[in-house]
C-alpha cells in the first residue's frame, strides 16, 4: 500500500532562497513549486524608508503579517500604519497598493500569496544574496522602470508611477 498523503513541508532557518528585491531581502520560505501552486510564503526584511512602489495584481490575494517594525500601507482605499502584530489582506481584483517602512529600524513582514506565483516574479527581478547581505535598491530611471514593468506584466502585475496614489 502506498501513502498518497502529502508530507509536511519543513524549512530550516537557513532554508529557502534569499533575494535582494528593490532594497529589501525577500526570503522565499515556501514556493508554489512546493505547494502545487496553492500558495507561497515569503519573509520580507525591509530597511527604513524602503518598500515596493505602487502596483496591482488582479489574480492574487496577498497577506502581510507585521512581525516587527511599522509599515505604512497605501491603497486606493487610503493608508494605514500597520504596526507589529497587524495583519493586512490585499484582496484579489487588482487594487493598487504599496507599503513603506516608516520606522527607523528594519521591518519584518511575513507575506503569503494565494495562489502562488508572485515569488516567481521576485526570483526574476531579485538577486540572490546571503542572509544579512543587503544590496542598494536599483536606480529608478526610465529604463529600469520599463524593464520592471515588462517583467511585472509577464507575471500578472501592473506597476504604477511612484506618486500614483498621492
Amino acid at each position: 500500500m502506498t501513502n498518497s498523503k502529502q508530507m509536511p513541508i519543513i524549512v530550516d532557518p537557513q532554508g529557502g532562497e534569499i533575494l535582494a528585491v528593490v532594497g529589501g531581502n525577500y526570503h522565499i520560505l515556501v514556493s508554489g513549486k512546493q505547494t502545487n501552486g496553492a500558495f507561497a510564503t515569503i519573509e520580507m526584511l525591509v530597511p527604513p524608508q524602503n518598500g515596493p512602489g505602487p502596483h496591482s495584481h488582479a489574480n492574487y490575494y496577498e497577506t502581510f503579517y507585521i512581525v516587527d517594525g511599522e509599515v505604512e500601507v497605501h491603497s486606493e482605499a487610503g493608508s494605514y500604519i500597520a504596526k507589529k502584530g497587524a495583519f493586512v489582506v490585499i484582496p484579489k481584483g487588482g487594487v493598487v497598493h504599496y507599503f513603506k517602512n516608516v520606522s527607523n529600524k528594519m521591518a519584518q513582514l511575513l507575506c503569503t500569496v494565494v495562489p502562488a506565483g508572485l515569488e516567481v516574479f521576485f526570483e526574476e527581478i531579485g538577486e540572490p544574496v546571503a542572509a544579512g547581505e543587503f544590496l542598494p535598491p536599483p536606480p529608478m530611471n526610465p529604463e529600469t522602470i520599463e524593464k520592471l514593468r515588462a517583467i511585472a506584466q509577464k507575471h500578472g502585475q501592473e506597476v504604477y508611477p511612484p506618486n500614483f496614489l498621492n
